[in-house]
């Protein structure tokens, strides 16, 4: 508690109602029953922190338990989320309190390196020390103005499935799993998870039909898929449906091509919106008229060091590299410092403290927008924030810190 009277504390199971009416107001939103307990069947009691004034919840910030993949591994994160202030109750600093109580137990808990959230405002997060870790590409596709992809090939072996994606989840998570090492930005997926992935409550639809899964088998079995639903419309000129693209999730070019051809070609429908692409998202590549893709940037997840000898040693390099980062962190102290990052190709990757001269400064900001490979740290230093201070530093340690491929949110938690 401070002057003000109100206290932070853990939450527990009987708090959600409140939270959940909290996070209502405070987001401008009319959930329903059914979105309350959709919602709550993934949160974590013991991972809330609640502010309370009186018998009044007033404040709220939570985290999930999820790994994320990160260039070459998977981490454990903390996948913050449901972070509220009520209105009544905004410009008091519980906000800040409850950030840096959180961030302060995911350090002492010790189990995740790194945490990670969508903002819901891009100028709260960074105060934290929270970074811009992977934007995103969302696509308005006029179906009409791009060649499709290739269609799966006359007489293959291969087959296209339609399925019901709650009824699929054993097929979708195993499919999932198998490329989930490879894409940097996704998120774990349990039974749970998967059950609330999908949950395809009515109320979020917003008039689209119910979500729609269609599976790519081979002889093998389902081995990738694609999730969307689709919204009808109707003009005086005929047929206006909308596709909206949920998750496309293929590795492999032909079948990658073959479900955007299913889903490019859909009868009656006249446009395609993705909100969750890759900025390096092949299907740019494969149409032959790309601007008619309707590209347009977004921000996406934001990457928290938390431990960060542990974090930067756990992800690979595209690069070998050694050098010495000054880091400030004004939250979580034990971060600030002189550390030494050294990788090489055949050898294990080390972040040591050291009290050799820095090559480069910055905060533990920008080494948490690195961190995914989807930001530079020499158009960090470009803008300032990141210092070189031995020459050539720079160039090495923003190569060795990129990756062969973009980060891939594809999930907001």
């Amino acid at each position: 508690m401070d002057d003000s009277g109100i206290i932070i504390r853990a939450g527990d199971v009987e708090d959600w109602a409140a939270v959940f009416d909290l996070l209502a107001h405070a987001f401008h939103d009319h959930p329903t029953p059914e979105e309350r307990d959709v919602e709550g069947s993934v949160v974590e009691p013991e991972r809330t922190l609640v502010a309370e004034d009186g018998a009044t919840i007033v404040g709220h910030a939570a985290a999930y338990t999820r790994e994320l993949t990160v260039p070459g591994a998977i981490v454990p994160a903390a996948h913050v989320t449901l972070v509220a202030v009520a209105p009544t109750h905004k410009r008091r600093g519980l906000l800040t309190r409850m950030m840096h109580r959180q961030l302060r137990e995911v350090a002492a808990a010790g189990r995740e390196p790194i945490a990670a959230l969508w903002a819901s405002e891009t100028k709260i997060y960074p105060r934290f020390g929270y970074g811009p870790a992977a934007q995103r590409l969302r696509m308005q596709i006029m179906m009409r103005e791009v060649r499709p992809p290739a269609p799966l090939a006359p007489g293959s072996p291969d087959r296209l499935r339609l399925v019901v994606p709650r009824d699929a989840i054993h097929e979708l998570s195993k499919v999932y799993e198998r490329l989930r090492p490879m894409r940097t930005g996704w998120s774990s997926r349990d039974d749970r998870w998967w059950r609330f992935v999908l949950a395809d409550l009515e109320s979020h639809r917003e008039g689209a039909t119910a979500l729609h899964g269609v599976v790519y088998d081979t002889p093998d079995g389902p081995s990738w898929y694609a999730l969307w639903r689709t919204k009808s419309r109707w003009d005086p000129r005929g047929p206006d449906a909308e596709v909206q693209v949920q998750e496309v999730v293929a590795d492999d070019p032909a079948a990658y091509a073959a479900l955007w051809h299913f889903l490019l070609t859909t009868d009656l429908a006249r446009s395609v919106t993705v909100p969750f692409a890759a900025l390096d998202e092949p299907l740019q590549y494969l149409v032959d008229e790309p601007r008619r893709l309707g590209s347009s940037l977004a921000d996406g997840l934001w990457i928290r060091i938390i431990d960060l000898p542990k974090a930067l040693a756990a992800r690979a390099y595209a690069a070998p590299a050694d050098v010495v980062l000054d880091v400030t962190d004004p939250v979580l102290e034990q971060n600030t410092g002189r550390w030494r990052l050294t990788c090489t190709p055949d050898g294990p990757t080390t972040c040591t403290p050291t009290t050799d001269p820095a090559d480069l400064a910055c905060t533990v900001l920008e080494l948490g927008s690195a961190y995914l490979g989807g930001t530079s740290l020499a158009a960090l230093a470009a803008a300032g924030t990141v210092r070189e201070l031995t020459p050539g530093a720079l160039r090495q340690a923003s190569v060795a810190f990129g990756w062969h491929r973009m980060p891939n949110p594809t999930e907001v938690f």
